[in-house]
């Protein structure tokens, strides 16, 4: 398919010939990450990583906001830990799976943020090659007040971006972190005018086809080989860190109060 749009409850896909734009589409949730939602972009990111046509993919969410993060009010989460440990790993690991799948991608991958990106919204802009942010927009890693680990690799992914001190402002500080600071940080690549981050996706994506693209496949593997190699190994055990987490008494009160907003 060169061209057309195909549309699913939580996804819109857009092809435009050697290009594609995959929007999440769950405003009522703000674009929150529910696990059939992880499930459907990993899906997503393994089917266009299969097509040879496409050189670049550029992810997006609404005006409003790229996404609020993982969906804590989806049940699917915390019934999990009522299941026998492998159903509960399994669960546990769809954040995981879902990251490392964009991050694999062939194409390159841009994601293009308004609004806001928070965690696993963020975690999963973390993913994609590129961040592109409108100068309204902010960042937020609000996991460990809310009683559970940084996970799906992105600890590993934004120490490889950021260093160490600034990894650990924003999760153990949980700060929120606006466009034009994150930059500086590393952590944004492009900062545009409010409602112009798409665009700038799309004028960086005809950039990147304007290279021979066997090339740039080449490279990007080589890039991301050096870069996150051993920060996959130190990320096994997100899954786990999870279940473990998510079952104490500070956990759940955390979630608790989370609940009642």
């Amino acid at each position: 398919m060169n061209e057309g749009r195909m549309m699913t409850d939580t996804l819109v896909i857009e092809r435009r010939g050697r290009l594609a734009i995959v929007r999440m589409n769950r405003p009522e949730r703000r674009n929150a990450l529910s696990v059939d939602a992880m499930l459907r972009l990993t899906q997503c990111a393994n089917e266009l990583a299969m097509d040879k046509a496409l050189d670049v993919v550029v992810l997006t969410g609404s005006i409003q906001c790229f996404s609020a993060g993982a969906d804590l009010k989806d049940s699917a989460w915390w019934e999990a830990l009522s299941k026998p440990l492998m159903e509960a790993r399994d669960i546990a690991g769809a954040g995981y799976r879902m990251a490392r799948a964009w991050e694999e991608m062939p194409q390159m991958t841009i994601a293009a943020i308004e609004g806001y990106a928070i965690g696993g919204g963020i975690a999963l802009a973390l993913a994609c090659d590129w961040r592109v942010a409108a100068d309204n927009s902010y960042i937020s890693l609000p996991e460990i007040g809310l009683g559970i680990p940084l996970t799906w690799g992105t600890l590993a992914r934004l120490v490889a971006l950021a260093g160490p001190a600034t990894a650990k402002r924003l999760t153990i500080l949980c700060e929120r972190i606006e466009a034009t600071e994150a930059k500086s940080m590393g952590i944004l690549d492009y900062v545009v005018p409010q409602g112009q981050a798409l665009d700038k996706a799309l004028a960086i994506a005809a950039q990147v086809q304007d290279k021979p693209q066997a090339v740039v496949r080449m490279s990007k593997e080589t890039i991301n080989a050096t870069a996150f190699t051993l920060a996959h190994l130190a990320s096994h055990a997100a899954a786990d860190q999870f279940t473990l987490a998510a079952k104490s008494d500070e956990s759940r009160a955390a979630r608790a109060r989370f609940s009642k907003k």
